[in-house]
Parts: C-alpha cells; structure tokens; sequence
C-alpha cells in the first residue's frame, strides 16, 4: 500500500521562498515538489533546535513505518561534519507491501547517504557546497534504492517513502534539508503525463492500478530493469526554504497522521503543547494520539522538530507552510 508524507512548517507570517539559502537556513529536500527559489536576506540568529518523536501501530495489524532522529549528526560522522555547531538528521520511512523496505533504509542511512556518496567535506555553508549536498543526498537515494534490489532479505514487493531533514550550520549560516519522497502522487498532472510516457498508467488514482505514489523505494517489482526509464521512480528532487526567528517547529508526519488532521490542526495542537510544557516528544504523542481518535486507518509517525527556545514569546496566529 502506498504512504504520503507531508511537511509543515510553522509560521507567524508567510514566507516569500520555500528554499533555503540565507543567514538562518532550513534546507528541505523533498523528492517531489520542483520548485526553487532565490535568496533572500534575513537578520541571524541561532536556531535552539530540539525535537521529539512517536509512533504507534495504529488499527493495523503490523507496524511499516520507520524513523530516525539522530540530535548531533556530527558525532555519527566524525570528519564528514565539520561543523562548529551541532547538526541533526531526522526521518519518515513510511513503508509498504511489509516493513523490510523501510527497515533496511532506516538502518543504513547514514551509510548510504553520507558516506557513500561522498559528501562534501567543508565547513563553508556557501552554494557550492549546497550544490554538493543535495547531490550527495540524491545520490544517496539512488543507492538506497540499488541496494534493496540487491538484498535477497527485502521483498521485491516491499518499498517505502521516505521524508528526512538534515541540519547544518556554521557561524554564518544555518540550513535544514528536508527529503521528501512521496509528494508526487498519480493524482498530479505531470506526474500522470510522466508515468503514461514511460508506458505505465493511472488507475482509479493509483499506479498501474497498485500504488498511491509515483516515487518510492524498493518495490523492484514495480520496476523496470536497472537503466531503463521506468514509471515508478526514485529519484528525489529538492526545495530551500528560509528560516527565521519566527519559524516556531517543523512537522514531519507520515499519512497516517495526515489523512485525518489538517495541517492547521496539527499546527494548533502542537503549538499549545509546547507552550504548555516545552516537550516536542510529549507533542508528537499528543498529534499520534489525536490522529487516532479522529479514526485513522493507517501506521502512525510523527517527528516534532523546535527551532526556538521556550522563551521565544508571544507571536501572532501562525499559519502552515506545507511543503
């Protein structure tokens, strides 16, 4: 079965770019979304970044989804992360068709994303190293993918979606960059014209009748044989978005939680949470546990990610920027 993942982030006024270059940024590479926007300048500041997570089974029978929240990246890396301040990575791996997909690209990411593709080694957040990490990360989605074709523990039927941000920062700069692997659904115009171009069709909004998504992991039964243009793919695509001080949290949720929540509900829920006792874990239980109530049929996965301190204040009615 096919998963959605979606994006939010929170904040006090919209935001002129959904890109990440300035002095604060918050880089998100989303494998479906292809937009890109110029810079802009915006006064520094540091980020006070924490975060939380939770997950539940739901009314299904097995779990498939996976996550990772790793809150100093730099440590797992050593000399690949020569930053002077901490960075994170954090992701949603919402499988499907059973949960070897997910696990497998849940253990192995950093591997497969980091040290196999030869990420840049700097400490300058400028464009050509920008230029590298998102090719690193694209990369790393390819291989990820070659490798669940090659495990003989992975069903060639079993595939995941895969959504994760990483965060960068240097005494200048500040990035966060988000992967998103399944904002590409067979519903979208030129996701369809993609797919019936490659020989495949659409369904009742599904993939050749079987999947909700048009990018994702595994699923090699799905797939065409390696070098051939098939109509399931997956290869990610990449946005930037700025942050400021005003940008409160980053929501990061598999469809289970989206499915029943709106993003403007979940933004609500968390930001009274957080106000009331500044614990994005006890949040993300909180989103998992509403999501629930409200009848959701699927796996449920949430990771809560906090840009500003418990002091940031009072602010204006925020207002989502999904991605």
């Amino acid at each position: 079965m096919g998963a959605e993942a979606e994006v939010m982030v929170q904040l006090q006024h919209t935001i002129p770019v959904l890109d990440v270059p300035s002095v604060v940024l918050i880089w998100l590479d989303l494998s479906n979304c292809d937009v890109k926007s110029p810079e802009t300048t915006i006064l520094q500041f540091t980020p006070s970044i924490r975060s939380g997570s939770f997950a539940d089974t739901g009314p299904r029978r097995f779990m498939e989804d996976e996550h990772i929240r790793i809150d100093d990246l730099s440590a797992h890396l050593g000399s690949l992360m020569r930053f002077r301040k901490p960075s994170d990575f954090y992701g949603v791996f919402d499988g499907h068709g059973g949960p070897e997909a997910a696990a497998y690209v849940t253990k192995n990411v950093l591997r497969l994303f980091f040290r196999d593709t030869n990420f840049p080694e700097t400490s300058e957040v400028d464009d050509a190293f920008l230029e590298g990490v998102e090719s690193s990360l694209r990369k790393g989605f390819l291989l990820a993918d070659l490798a669940l074709a090659d495990d003989c523990n992975v069903s060639s039927s079993s595939g995941t979606t895969a959504l994760t941000a990483l965060v960068l920062g240097s005494e200048k700069k500040w990035s966060v960059y988000l992967n998103l692997l399944n904002c590409a659904l067979p519903s979208f115009i030129h996701q369809r014209r993609r797919v019936e171009d490659l020989g495949g069709f659409i369904d009742d909004g599904y993939l050749n009748g079987i999947l909700s998504v048009t990018r994702a992991l595994g699923d090699w039964d799905m797939k065409l044989p390696r070098g051939s243009a098939s109509p399931l793919i997956a290869e990610p695509e990449f946005r930037q978005i700025v942050l400021t001080e005003e940008d409160e949290f980053l929501i990061i949720g598999c469809d289970g939680i989206w499915d029943v929540m709106s993003s403007q509900q979940a933004v609500t829920l968390v930001r009274r949470g957080l106000r009331r006792h500044d614990d994005p874990e006890q949040c993300a239980k909180d989103l998992v546990m509403s999501s629930q109530q409200a009848v959701t049929f699927d796996n449920l996965t949430v990771i809560i990610v906090c840009f500003t301190s418990p002091d940031h204040g009072e602010v204006s009615p925020m207002r989502p920027k999904e991605i």
